[in-house]
C-alpha cells in the first residue's frame, strides 16, 4: 500500500473518531510513536497525516504536549480601536454589577460563569486539609502566632525556587506574603500612586482592578488589548510621552479577560520602555503557572534590573482561594510595601502559609499542574465548542493557551448587560463586558467562566446562546 494511501486512511480514521464523538473537543489523540505502534505504520506516515488533520483544523499541536481535538473555531475577537487623540486620563465611576457578580458565588443553584474562580473539584482540597491540620498538631505555637511580614521564610524560600521557572531570581528576602494576588496589586498602587495620578492599564481591563482605581482616587489610561499579542506597546509608547503616568499595571500571562500572553520579547520590550520613561510596573502573574504547555511562560520581571517591577501573584488559582496565600516581589518598593502590609493587615494566617509551603515541597505542586493545566484545556475547548453551536452566527471567541476563561464578542448590535439580567433570571451568571471598561466599551461581549464546564451544564450554554438569538430577533428576553 502506497505512503500516500496509508497517511489518508490514518488521518481518517482519527477524523471518523472525532465526527463520532470518541475523541471530544479538547482531548488528545495518541502520540505519533503510539499510533505508528497502534497502525503499523511509519513515524514519517503518521506525522504526514496529523499534518494533513492539523490542515483541516480537526487537531492542533500544543508544544511539548501532543496533539488535540480542536473546537469549532469560532474567528478571534476585534482589536479593540481606540483613537491616540483619546489617550487622556479618565475618572472612574463604581460599578454595583461587580458586587453583584462576586456575590453571585453564594448562590449553589447558579451556574457559575460570571466570576473567575477555578474549579474546587479540581482543588487538592482533601491533601491540603490534611497538611494543615498535621501543621496545626506539630507548630501549635508557629500556627496561631502572628507571621509578621514579610511571612513565612519556607514558604518564601519554595517560591523563590519555583519561580527559576519564570526565568526570575528570587531570594526569600525579595518576596513578601500576602491575602491574596488581589491585596499584592492593591499595595503596589497605594505605595507607589496618590489620588489623582494616572495608572496605564490594558483594555478591557478586569473589573476588580477598576474597584481598586475607584477606591484609591485615581485616573486611567486604557491601552488596546490584543487578543493573540496583549498590551499594545506602540501605543502605550504614545500614551507615555503624552501623559504623566505613574504607572503600569499589565496581566503578563493568560489576560483576564482576553487570556493574551506577552511574549518574551514584547516583556523585555514593555520593561525596557518603562524604565526609558521611568515608569514602574506592577505585574500580576497570577495566572502563570495555568499554561496548557508544559513549561510556565517567563515573567517581566525576569527583565527587571532597575527594581521597579512589582511582580504579584498567589496560589488561589491553582491550589486554594480560601487559603487567601498571595505574594509580591516589590524590587525597590520593598520597605514601603512591608510597612503598608503591617499597618493595614497586620499579618497572613500562619496555618495556611505552613500548609502552602509543605505541599510545594513535598506535595506534588509539578504534577498537580499538569493535571489540572489539562483539565483546563479540555473545559476551554469543549466550551468554545458548545458556544460555535449554541450562540448567533458571528460571534467571536477567543483562543487562549493557559487559564480557564473566554471573551466572547457578539455582532455590535447586542447588548450583554440586557443578556446578563435574562440570564439571571435562568441561574446563570456571566460577566458582561462592559465592566471590563473605564469608558463602558465591549457591551456586546462578554466573559465566561470556563472552569465551570462540563457536559452537565452545557444546558446553560445552549440557554444563553438562545437568549442573545431572541435579542437579535427582537423578542422580548
Amino acid at each position: 500500500m502506497s505512503e500516500t494511501h496509508l497517511y489518508k486512511k490514518i488521518a481518517d480514521r482519527i477524523a471518523g473518531l472525532v465526527e463520532k464523538g470518541t475523541f471530544k473537543a479538547g482531548d488528545k489523540v495518541p502520540s505519533i510513536r503510539e499510533l505508528s505502534r497502534q497502525a503499523q505504520v511509519s513515524i514519517n506516515t503518521v506525522k504526514i497525516a496529523y499534518g494533513h488533520l492539523e490542515d483541516r483544523c480537526i487537531i492542533e499541536a500544543r508544544p511539548q504536549s501532543g496533539y488535540y481535538v480542536c473546537p469549532k473555531a469560532p474567528e478571534l475577537p476585534r482589536e479593540p480601536i481606540i483613537d491616540r487623540d483619546s489617550f487622556s486620563p479618565v475618572d472612574i465611576s463604581s460599578s454595583e454589577l461587580v458586587v453583584r457578580i462576586m456575590r453571585d458565588t453564594l448562590d449553589p443553584a447558579k451556574v457559575q460563569f460570571g466570576a473567575a474562580i477555578p474549579d474546587p473539584h479540581l482543588m487538592p482540597a482533601e491533601k491540603l486539609g490534611r497538611i494543615l491540620a498535621a501543621k496545626a498538631r506539630t507548630h501549635k505555637i508557629e500556627s496561631a502566632s502572628y507571621s509578621i511580614p514579610p511571612g513565612s521564610r519556607k514558604l518564601r524560600s519554595h517560591i523563590g525556587k519555583w519561580m527559576i521557572k519564570a526565568g526570575c531570581t528570587l531570594t526569600p528576602e525579595d518576596i513578601i506574603i500576602t491575602s491574596g494576588a488581589a491585596e499584592a496589586v492593591y499595595l503596589a498602587l497605594q505605595v507607589i500612586c496618590r489620588p489623582g495620578d494616572t495608572v496605564a492599564i490594558g483594555t478591557p481591563i478586569y473589573f476588580n482592578f477598576v474597584e481598586m482605581f475607584k477606591l484609591l482616587g485615581l485616573r486611567v489610561i486604557e491601552i488596546p488589548n490584543s487578543p493573540v499579542d496583549g498590551l499594545q506597546l506602540e501605543l502605550l509608547e504614545h500614551a507615555l510621552k503624552e501623559n504623566d503616568i505613574a504607572c503600569c499595571l499589565v496581566i503578563s500571562n493568560f489576560d483576564n479577560p482576553l487570556g493574551s500572553c506577552l511574549s518574551d520579547e514584547r516583556k523585555k520590550a514593555l520593561v525596557t520602555l518603562l524604565h526609558e520613561y521611568d515608569v514602574p510596573l506592577i505585574e500580576d502573574d497570577i495566572n502563570g503557572d495555568l499554561s496548557f504547555a508544559d513549561d510556565r511562560p517567563s515573567v517581566a520581571k525576569a527583565w527587571d534590573r532597575s527594581g521597579k517591577v512589582l511582580l504579584c501573584s498567589s496560589f488561589s488559582k491553582t491550589l486554594a482561594p480560601g487559603y487567601r496565600i498571595g505574594w509580591i516581589a516589590p524590587g525597590k518598593f520593598k520597605d514601603a510595601i512591608l510597612q503598608r502590609k503591617l499597618v493595614t493587615n497586620v499579618a497572613c494566617a500562619s496555618p495556611t502559609q505552613l500548609a502552602i509551603a509543605e505541599f510545594l515541597e513535598n506535595g506534588g505542586y509539578a504534577h498537580h499542574l499538569r493535571t489540572i493545566r489539562k483539565a483546563y484545556a479540555a473545559k476551554l475547548a469543549q466550551l468554545s465548542d458548545a458556544i460555535a453551536h449554541a450562540f448567533p452566527q458571528g460571534t467571536r471567541v477567543t483562543r487562549p493557551n493557559g487559564g480557564f476563561i473566554l471573551w466572547l464578542e457578539l455582532p455590535e448590535s447586542y447588548d450583554a448587560m440586557k443578556l446578563y439580567a435574562a440570564a439571571a433570571k435562568k441561574k446563570i451568571t456571566i460577566a458582561p463586558g462592559s465592566i471590563f471598561s473605564i469608558t463602558q466599551r465591549f457591551s456586546n461581549c462578554l466573559r465566561l467562566n470556563g472552569a465551570y464546564w462540563s457536559e452537565e451544564n452545557r444546558w446553560a450554554v445552549e440557554e444563553l446562546g438562545s437568549l442573545a438569538k431572541a435579542q437579535a430577533a427582537g423578542l422580548s428576553i
